[in-house]
């Protein structure tokens, strides 16, 4: 029951098409190319009426919305930012009561199969779980890019030690001055322009996590996030800020006391782990250039990031 003198209101909503699954193939030699996208769009505005009296006059149907993906696709995709772009600048535009759109894409890899040492015309393979994205939000006159990667699964065997931690009735877990670091990196990083050659700065980009990660001794996951974000920052001005989240895969030595082997760092031949893939340590944080203005609804509807 409505409590005297209290109005119910419609709080923030969007609305919009998930996961609109697009495949497309350039044909235009003999020589095919391919991209393979998930594409999900999300709308922002004046929406109130649907909700509060299921009047449709302000929605875009999400049909309509899965149907532009696959039409701006059939005019070439390009890199998945600026597939985004194109996509949330129509949407947004296309309605005065329209005032923001976001559109995320998955962009998932495939490479040639090689033939007698040939890389093949019209055959590909599946590269992996690794996954390119992009968020592009337009908000009235404004328009951010995120890129980032997903499932990027990194392991060094050794250069991570984990000590120095407070230790409680609870505390369990030795210390160690050598250990295998392994983590499935998810990250996003926010462009300073709308603009810009977005496939050259994420294999830029990439690259740098990459050689960051195994050139640093670690020792915490936390501080090899932190290199790896300021490694990026330090390259690229193009880059604003780098959000990360690291699940830890963790490895521990297996006893193998049992059955009379040495199963430790300085014994001889193969070392041998079990993997953990449950429960996991889950490192995330930020980092920043500190001259940047924050941009807080670029991030918005971004789950997984603190």
């Amino acid at each position: 029951m409505q409590q005297c003198g209290m109005a119910i209101v419609l709080g923030p909503n969007q609305y919009g098409k998930a996961e609109v699954r697009v495949v497309a193939v350039d044909r235009s030699s003999a020589r095919h190319s391919l991209v393979d996208l998930n594409v999900s769009s999300s709308l922002r505005g004046d929406f109130t009426a649907a909700h509060t009296a299921g009047d449709n006059a302000h929605v875009l149907t999400t049909d309509a919305q899965k149907n532009t993906v696959f039409a701006f696709a059939r005019d070439g995709v390009g890199s998945p930012e600026a597939f985004g772009l194109r996509l949330a600048r129509h949407f947004a535009g296309s309605f005065d009561w329209i005032t923001g759109a976001r559109v995320a894409v998955e962009s998932y890899g495939w490479d040639r199969i090689s033939v007698d040492g040939r890389a093949h015309d019209h055959a590909f393979s599946r590269n992996g779980s690794e996954v390119r994205t992009a968020v592009v939000t337009a908000d009235g006159d404004d328009t951010y890019v995120l890129a980032g990667i997903g499932d990027l699964v990194v392991l060094k065997t050794t250069g991570s030690e984990f000590w120095g931690y407070p230790v409680d009735r609870y505390t369990t877990l030795p210390e160690t001055r050598d250990r295998i670091l392994a983590t499935a990196v998810t990250a996003r990083w926010r462009y300073t322009s709308a603009e810009g050659d977005f496939d050259g700065l994420f294999a830029g980009v990439r690259t740098t996590l990459l050689e960051t990660f195994a050139s640093t001794h670690s020792l915490a996951l936390q501080q090899s996030l932190f290199a790896m974000g300021e490694a990026v920052l330090s390259r690229f001005p193009e880059v604003a800020e780098v959000r990360m989240s690291m699940p830890n895969k963790h490895h521990f030595l297996q006893d193998l006391s049992a059955f009379g082997l040495d199963n430790s760092l300085d014994g001889a031949g193969a070392v041998v782990y079990h993997a953990d893939d449950r429960p996991y340590g889950l490192i995330e944080g930020t980092v920043r250039r500190d001259d940047v203005p924050a941009a807080e609804v670029a991030w918005r509807g971004t789950p997984g990031f603190c």
